[in-house]
């Protein structure tokens, strides 16, 4: 009896082994990444997340609240226990839940990036409200107060505290404006784009902070004589001279003017927490008085909204010529009442809304 040969093939698994399925499930979803994508430390990440957005407000929640816990960590070792833990540690050490919430922000918007980059394969930052900071009372000046403090503050600054209180301007929009967007005739200046200036001093040109903050701001009345004396006097020559420059006729830096507005504020007897944003909510609050709307007022300061009944409501210029006469009519009527040669009426502390 011969003997016959038979082929035995080899026995293949009837379907794939679980780990090769889900890298298919991740491939076909674009989920897949490199397993040592998020070996990249975050200090090193997260200053150049800064850096790129030139967010130099931002870089003290970096380096006195973020980088201390996660500044040795890599981003995959970054989860979201330890988030919650850093969290807790920080309010209950800080008690300051303005300060976390800000740090809490800043350290999700470097991880959405991050996420984006593929590097991690999800945002550790998953704590519901944790970004959410209840508004402080907003401190408002008097009419009077702001009269003192331009008289405080010196010559050369006087229109910047007019402009923040009433045009109402940022101050890295007071630092971008130039000759060529002031029209002192028909005393409207065009805010067209930033200047925020960054921690190493220089200024850092930019958009606005956000699209409604490029705009035509009407200015009132009284501030023509301020407007013309202030160009003739002070503004770099040119159209592209800027109109804020410090005595030695360079860009004013943050530091210098700091020193002016808290011996000016000193002198008016204002509390140390009222910064020279604060000048901002006496222009709302005027303006709100004079008969402006939530978009009249929005317009004027450049803020935007994305409610829905915001969106049906228009401020056109004609309007913001209204706004502008109202807040005109508002200050004239305030100082005619406090008129006194007495510094002490200027004095005092500011109201809260």
């Amino acid at each position: 009896m011969g003997l016959s040969s038979t082929h035995h093939s080899p026995q293949l698994p009837s379907r794939p082994p679980i780990w090769l399925s889900q890298v298919e499930a991740d491939l076909s979803r674009g989920d897949w990444r490199a397993p040592d994508a998020g070996a990249v430390n975050f200090r090193v990440y997260a200053e150049k997340w800064v850096e790129e957005r030139e967010l130099a407000v931002r870089t003290e929640d970096l380096y006195k609240h973020l980088l201390p816990t996660f500044g040795a960590l890599d981003l995959d070792e970054i989860t979201a226990p330890r988030v919650r833990e850093w969290r807790s540690e920080r309010l209950r050490t800080t008690g300051a839940k303005t300060t976390v919430a800000k740090a809490y922000r800043l350290l999700k918007g470097i991880f959405e990036t991050a996420v984006d980059d593929d590097l991690v394969s999800r945002n550790p930052c998953r704590i519901k409200g944790a970004g959410k900071e209840s508004a402080a009372e907003r401190l408002v000046a008097t009419v009077a107060q702001v009269d003192a403090l331009a008289d405080a503050i010196g010559i050369r600054w006087r229109l910047m505290v007019y402009l923040g209180a009433y045009g109402p301007m940022r101050p890295e929009e007071l630092a971008g404006l130039r000759r060529r967007d002031v029209d002192p005739g028909n005393l409207v200046i065009r805010v067209r784009v930033a200047e925020p200036e960054r921690t190493n001093g220089k200024r850092a040109p930019g958009e606005t902070k956000s699209d409604a903050g490029v705009r035509a701001v009407l200015l009132p009345a009284f501030l023509h004589k301020e407007v013309r004396q202030h160009l003739a006097w002070f503004a770099e020559k040119g159209p592209d001279g800027l109109l804020f420059v410090g005595e030695k006729g360079a860009p004013f830096r943050r530091t210098s003017f700091g020193r002016k507005w808290r011996r000016a504020r000193a002198a008016v007897g204002l509390p140390d927490g009222f910064r020279f944003y604060d000048l901002r909510h006496t222009g709302h609050t005027l303006s709100t008085r004079s008969g402006a709307t939530l978009k009249d007022t929005m317009v004027r300061a450049g803020q935007s909204s994305e409610k829905a009944a915001l969106i049906y409501q228009h401020s056109d210029e004609e309007r913001q010529r209204d706004v502008a006469a109202g807040l005109d009519g508002m200050v004239r009527a305030e100082r005619a009442k406090h008129h006194d040669d007495d510094p002490v009426h200027h004095k005092g502390k500011p109201t809260g809304t």
